[in-house]
């Protein structure tokens, strides 16, 4: 064995084993491409508090509220509930006249949107009480429902007896604006398609991915504990912790706006990171503890999420930057080997198959065609929710779908150096309305009965 084999057996195995630990994730894929848990329709119709944290959402905040007052579902059982966090423009009064229950906090040190959903639970608590209500559904101001949205939700959560937290299919009201917004609205759908769904199909709980997710009041009778910049990554992995199961419910569909700036998309993605990494920091001993406890009823899940929140990019990253020192030091290790052998293989060529360079090649060529292949399969999966997406923006967006997910390495290096990160609003402007985005439909309705 010589020095370069010695190296690639160094890097190799614990990449191997890092692989290894993401196998399941394949498994759920597989599954959720052709299963999913669908729900009896019931008669019993339970009473939730509808949570939107708003800042500085008058111009969408009506759109949302339109879409919960022409939902199928008794309005006597629903109550909206806004938080106007840090506004300064007219957020308030709009709910407010349009019937919603506001409530207004400023406070610029308490930015998040964990610190809104805090002040708004215990506003609830005093005014109302918590658990005066089943359950609360916690939207972002941008999103609109499906008009069947709440009924479809409440079919899950009763199934289990109210005791799951339900996540829903996030679509994008603005899938075919750019690039960007395009991306994102794969990114969701592979979210909600290749991991939530065959998760729950499985039996494993599966994640809230920020909005759109259903929970019992009881989680919240003692407040809102999670303030940090990804409060739904925390609030995930403290269910399982608890042994709290998380659903998925594939019916009940809600559309989000999506950005459309590089710049924003960035900005989002690297507080998105440096959230991911709080929860590591903080979560990993209670999960280590639960995942090797006798007591532990929930371990796959416990994996699951376990896995989830590990830093694999940042790892599988520190085992590239080490192969290729080891390797650029190769010739002052072994005199027999020469920088341009190392680089190119033995010989010589670009092609020569035990090059550094072409195996890197390589493996990112099988990677980038196996994530284009996903991106069009979620495109032919999803062909019904995915609406007014040409097809050559399809392919754009397929084509620059590795691309998307390959710099998370570089925003998750980012992430791990800006510790001093603050939450930023993302501008929402898409003032789609329920009507517009349900025209199609009734549509077709109307040519059915004619």
């Amino acid at each position: 064995m010589n020095y370069l084999d010695l190296v690639r057996i160094i890097v190799t195995v614990p990449s191997a084993i890092l692989g290894i630990m993401f196998l399941h994730f394949i498994v759920f894929s597989v599954i959720g491409i052709f299963k999913k848990k669908s729900y009896p329709e019931t008669e019993e119709k339970k009473r939730y508090g509808i949570i939107i944290p708003a800042r500085n959402e008058e111009t969408v905040v009506a759109g949302l509220i339109e879409s919960i007052r022409k939902n199928d579902y008794p309005q006597e059982r629903v109550q909206i509930f806004v938080i106007a966090h840090n506004c300064s423009d007219r957020t308030a009064e709009v709910a407010r006249g349009l019937g919603a229950t506001v409530y207004e906090y400023d406070n610029p040190d308490e930015n998040t949107m964990g610190y809104a959903f805090r002040y708004l639970f215990s506003q609830i608590e005093r005014d109302f009480g918590t658990q005066t209500f089943d359950g609360f559904l916690l939207l972002n101001a941008d999103n609109i429902l499906d008009r069947n949205y709440l009924s479809r939700i409440n079919d899950a959560f009763v199934y289990y007896g109210g005791e799951c937290v339900v996540t829903s299919f996030r679509n994008s009201k603005n899938f075919g604006a750019n690039l960007v917004s395009g991306l994102y609205g794969v990114y969701f759908a592979v979210g909600c398609r290749y991991e939530s769904r065959g998760r729950t199909v499985a039996g494993c709980s599966t994640r809230v991915q920020g909005t759109g997710y259903l929970i019992n009041s009881r989680l919240v009778r003692d407040g809102w504990p999670y303030v940090t910049l990804a409060e739904d990554w925390e609030f995930t992995a403290d269910q399982i912790i608890r042994s709290n199961k998380i659903r998925y419910c594939d019916d009940a569909v809600f559309y989000d706006e999506q950005p459309t700036s590089l710049r924003i998309m960035w900005r989002q993605r690297v507080r998105w990171s440096r959230g991911h990494l709080i929860v590591f920091y903080t979560r990993i001993k209670d999960l280590l503890r639960g995942l090797f406890s006798k007591k532990t009823k929930n371990r796959g899940s416990l994996y699951d999420i376990f896995a989830n929140v590990l830093p694999s990019t940042l790892f599988f990253l520190f085992l590239q930057i080490l192969q290729l020192v080891l390797f650029l030091i190769a010739p002052l290790v072994d005199e027999s080997l020469t920088l341009k052998e190392v680089l190119f293989g033995s010989g010589g060529s670009f092609f020569s198959s035990d090059g550094l360079l072409f195996t890197w090649l390589r493996s990112g060529a099988v990677s980038y065609v196996t994530l284009v292949f996903s991106a069009v399969l979620i495109f032919l999966l999803e062909r019904k929710r995915i609406k007014k997406v040409s097809l050559p923006k399809k392919i754009l967006v397929s084509l620059f779908w590795p691309l998307f997910l390959g710099i998370q390495f570089i925003i998750d290096v980012q992430a791990l150096f800006s510790t001093h990160l603050g939450w930023k609003p993302i501008p929402h402007n898409d003032c789609t309305s329920f009507d517009a985005l349900h025209a199609e439909e009734a549509a077709q309705a109307e040519i059915r009965t004619k």
